[in-house]
């Protein structure tokens, strides 16, 4: 399982990235999307892209997916989605906090899997 960090400007973008991590990237999230600190954020970003991150993202959600971190990335990379998106890979150091984190953190409001939709059919 990866973990896929959404740095975005405003709720309405971390939603249509949600989306496209299920619609365009065919990724399967797992329980609900996340809100996360921002100070946390901030360093786990400058860690993983090795710069300074903006300072303008108001809403840091953190997301589980079944897929494992390779697959996760190569599938964002066809989409383009509208935030600063980050898979985080077991293999870095932030990853168990952010796990913790996660598992501590209060669900981000408003997302509804299309996915859960069609299993019940």
């Amino acid at each position: 399982m990866a973990l896929i960090l959404i740095r975005a400007m405003n709720k309405k973008k971390a939603l249509n990235v949600l989306a496209d991590l299920e619609r365009h990237a065919k990724l399967n999230i797992v329980g609900k999307p996340k809100l996360i600190s921002s100070d946390k954020v901030y360093d786990v970003t400058k860690r993983v892209i090795k710069q300074k991150p903006r300072d303008d993202i108001k809403v840091p959600v953190l997301v589980q997916v079944k897929e494992d971190t390779t697959v996760s990335i190569l599938n964002i990379k066809k989409t383009h989605p509208p935030a600063h998106v980050i898979v985080i890979s077991e293999e870095y150091p932030e990853y168990d906090d952010l796990l913790k984190e996660f598992n501590k953190a209060k669900v981000f409001d408003g997302y509804y899997s299309s996915k859960k939709k069609k299993d019940k059919k």
